[in-house]
């Protein structure tokens, strides 16, 4: 049996002139190459700041996760890249946990990935006696896709510092379901483009496996180039509490589809930025101690929002001309907004936002959203979508609550999903889900009242 070439980190390099970082990487004879470009401000003086190598640095070692599971072998070479052992583990874990779902759908076992080139020493973590939970940063940016929970932290974040957007799409590709929402805010915008090698958009062609890859851990490093270069002091997530919760288990395995949004990843990519970014910059969600129940509260709120988000997968689409503009109705991510918004708007407020394809008034609902609630609920074995859900005990709150509403009491199919949940064990109170249920690393200058009672 022939032994898989490895996957190999070639280079990185950086072009002031045109804002652009290319990376390169090979697996055999085949090369790849990502460029990302940044519309920051400052022009090319800003790219010779050493803070910007290091960064570039850190999106050239999380970007080639897309390109090594194009056969998945179980070497990957850092080529002449030295990283330091704590950023071999992190690195390591990226692959292992942000590639669960890609490996539990192909059936690969990755357990055994070996991660091998030179040593870095381990600079000393952060700036002597600086702590980010007491700083006060002024100028964060904020990672922006035009849903809930970015609107959420937005609203947040803008009363407390000069905030700006972080949006990143495919060079000249702009989605109306980020841009207008994001227009609202009124704040400025800082946007990356990002160009996969275009081998990716044939891997049924050429043979490569394909699947899921931890993007929320890539965009999250950009970012961080981003804010450097437009000379930020903080990137401010919207990963909630719900997104550290497993999909499903394998073997005893957490196989999470949400991996780079969750705590873990967040502690973890921290302790690397401390160290290779001196302490310079916080990395932090702002919403990791609520669930989506309670986001959905907030968002409920922000009604001049309401006419402009729009979470629909279809909204989304890579090819523009498949792309939707309005809520689908169908696909798992309508269901799940639609649920968790139930308990706190009214139900024609709600329906017009749908533009008349809300799912839970589906007036044939039997033949395909029953089994999609069903899945969000956990009320059907193994059956969590790989999406970017709410956890199943804040989903069933959210059913119960939403069929209380009067204006709901005629709803068929609410009716009985909430029937269904409504005497399971172990159901969570509602309050419990609408105040802080977890740790997390917000700073006291961005931390909401209720953080620090």
């Amino acid at each position: 049996m022939t032994a898989r070439p490895p996957f190999r980190y070639e280079s990185f390099e950086l072009d002031p002139e045109r804002g652009q970082l290319t990376c390169r990487y090979s697996l055999g004879d085949r090369q790849f190459a990502e460029r990302v470009t940044i519309e920051a401000p400052g022009g090319p003086s800003r790219w010779a700041d050493p803070a910007v190598t290091e960064a570039a640095r850190l999106v050239f070692l999380l970007a080639g996760v897309s390109y090594y599971k194009t056969a998945a072998p179980p070497v990957i070479d850092l080529g002449d890249t030295a990283v330091t052992g704590a950023e071999r583990a992190f690195l390591r874990a990226f692959y292992l946990d942000g590639l669960g779902e890609f490996a539990y759908r192909n059936a690969l076992d990755l357990s055994g990935l070996q991660i091998t080139g030179p040593q870095r020493d381990d600079p000393a973590a952060g700036t002597p006696g600086r702590d980010w939970r007491s700083a006060r940063p002024q100028r964060p940016l904020v990672p922006f896709g035009g849903g809930i929970d970015s609107i959420v932290t937005v609203e947040h974040v803008r009363h407390r510092a000069d905030a700006a957007l972080f949006i990143m799409s495919r060079p000249g590709d702009r989605f109306a379901a980020i841009e207008a929402p994001a227009a609202v805010t009124g704040l400025p915008v800082v946007r990356a483009g990002r160009e996969i090698d275009q081998q990716l958009l044939r891997s049924r062609e050429l043979g490569f496996l394909n699947g899921h890859v931890p993007v929320t851990g890539i965009l999250s490093a950009i970012a961080v180039l981003a804010a450097v270069l437009d000379g930020r002091d903080a990137v401010v997530m919207s990963n909630e509490w719900s997104a550290s919760i497993p999909t499903l288990e394998v073997d005893g395995r957490p196989v999470n589809h949400q991996y780079s949004k969750s705590a873990t990843f967040e502690a973890a990519f921290r302790s690397v930025l401390e160290r290779a970014l001196g302490g310079r910059l916080s990395y932090f969600s702002a919403l990791r101690p609520y669930t989506e129940l309670w986001v959905a509260q907030r968002f409920a709120g922000l009604t001049q929002y309401h006419g402009t988000f729009r979470s629909c997968n279809r909204a989304f689409h890579l090819d523009p001309a498949k792309r939707l503009d309005h809520w689908c109705g169908r696909c798992d991510k309508c269901c799940f907004i639609d649920l968790i918004l139930a308990p706190f708007l009214p139900a024609a407020e709600l329906r017009a936002i749908f533009g008349g394809q809300e799912p839970l008034a589906d007036p044939d609902p039997a033949e395909s959203l029953v089994p999609k609630f069903r899945a969000l609920l956990g009320t059907l074995p193994d059956s969590k979508p790989f999406e970017c859900v709410g956890e199943i005990g804040e989903c069933r709150v959210a059913a119960v609550l939403a069929a209380r509403r009067p204006d709901r009491a005629g709803d068929a199919l609410l009716q009985l999903l909430a029937a269904e949940v409504a005497g399971l064990p172990d159901l969570p109170a509602a309050a419990e889900l609408l105040a802080p249920v977890g740790e997390h690393f917000i700073p006291d200058s961005y931390a909401p009242e209720d953080l620090l009672v």
